[in-house]
């Protein structure tokens, strides 16, 4: 598992960025508007644009929680698909990824 040290420490520190970042939005969504209605009209464009940007947070949190449950259960760097390992070079590109390059392919 050495292999996959620098890995798994990037996946835990974007983890605490993306629940720092996520955190920011929450307080963001929480605050409230401004009484003039032409105002309100752009704090809820913004909203939208923010909650779109909380879903693609919490999407990519879920993702590297699954490869942190992974790698706790010792199958990190193995294809669900097939069972073979996920090159490394994969894995550094894309280190959430649950899949080898043909897998996904197929998956697609």
């Amino acid at each position: 598992m050495d292999a996959y040290a620098e890995i798994i420490e990037s996946l835990k520190a974007k983890k605490i960025e993306l629940e720092n970042r996520l955190g920011r939005i929450e307080s963001s969504l929480r605050k409230t508007h401004d009484r003039d209605w032409d105002e309100q009209a752009q704090e809820r464009e913004g909203e939208e644009v923010v909650e779109a940007l909380d879903e693609g947070i919490r999407t990519e949190l879920d993702q590297i929680n699954a490869a942190l449950s992974m790698v706790d259960r010792g199958e990190y760097g193995v294809c669900v698909m097939c069972g073979d390992p996920i090159p490394i070079g994969r894995l550094e590109a894309l280190p959430y990824t649950d899949r080898c390059v043909v897998c996904a392919r197929e998956s697609e």
